[in-house]
């Protein structure tokens, strides 16, 4: 399939929104949570860098175009399963997985639980690992679940979100900030704050797949210094850090990421010390 799809998927007790392009070995993108966030305006700007490939990129469950079902699981544990009914029904049996932040901990989380089904993992500041002292929370997770908590947030508290998402301000658009925004609106979710994510930090050394992990410098969503302990218990990861960047490392440093990901998925960095 070369061109672009847009559709949903019958997961069970879940439709999950999707959009396909490109054709050859599978990839699955997987967004963060932040308000307004879909599978397109985290990864949109990637794809065409990644066209010699079969993309599927996920909008998870609550978030987007997919509804959010009614369970008291975890966030992480029910999205990486339904993400994995998804794979099944588009007839894929493994794919490289990439995933940003909550993203990032739904692919660590398949990857765990279901290791025939991942190539490579490419995990972007991860969340679902959190260090004994992590509250009182960075500003960007603060100011997260600020937003999702109002019951009718304002557009400047959208600004301020984006704002704290990169590094150089001038990446937070007009055009980006309305279309997050408007997002945030038509799926606002409903969720305790903060969400019961669960814990993936016990489960790590069972991730076999060779991973990278890729964080901004900068960072104030989930800091660099949060690294070490994903690092440490994933037994084939690797860590790139890029300067002057912060939690949108996909978006800020289009280039870059897409490079560093291509050379991984290929073949290169932690996958050369498979045998």
């Amino acid at each position: 399939m070369g061109g672009t799809v847009t559709s949903t998927l019958d997961v069970g007790d879940a439709r999950l929104a999707y959009t396909e392009t490109g054709s050859g070995s599978a990839v699955v993108w997987l967004h963060g949570s932040g308000p307004g966030a879909t599978g397109m305006s985290n990864f949109g700007g990637n794809l065409p860098a990644f066209a010699d490939h079969r993309n599927i990129v996920v909008d998870l469950p609550g978030w987007g175009e997919s509804p959010r079902p009614e369970t008291d699981e975890p966030l992480i544990f029910h999205a990486a399963d339904r993400v994995c009914r998804a794979m099944t029904a588009l007839g894929i049996e493994r794919a490289h997985l990439v995933g940003n932040s909550y993203g990032g901990a739904v692919a660590m989380r398949i990857a765990m639980r279901y290791p025939d089904r991942v190539d490579r993992l490419v995990l972007m500041a991860p969340g679902g690992v959190l260090p004994p002292d992590a509250p009182p929370w960075p500003k960007g997770l603060e100011r997260l679940f600020g937003y999702m908590a109002e019951e009718k947030p304002s557009r400047e508290a959208m600004a301020e979100f984006v704002r704290l998402m990169v590094h150089d301000e001038s990446l937070a658009t007009d055009a980006l900030i309305d279309e997050r925004y408007e997002s945030s609106l038509r799926a606002h979710p409903e969720l305790p704050i903060p969400p019961n994510f669960g814990d993936l930090t016990p489960d790590l050394g069972r991730i076999a797949a060779p991973t990278l992990l890729v964080w901004g410098r900068e960072d104030q969503t989930v800091p660099l210094t949060w690294a070490p302990k994903i690092l440490d218990g994933i037994p084939n990861a690797e860590l790139r850090v890029l300067p002057h960047c912060r939690h949108w490392v996909q978006y800020e440093r289009a280039p870059e990421f897409n490079h560093i990901v291509r050379e991984f998925l290929q073949g290169g960095a932690a996958a050369a010390s498979e045998g």
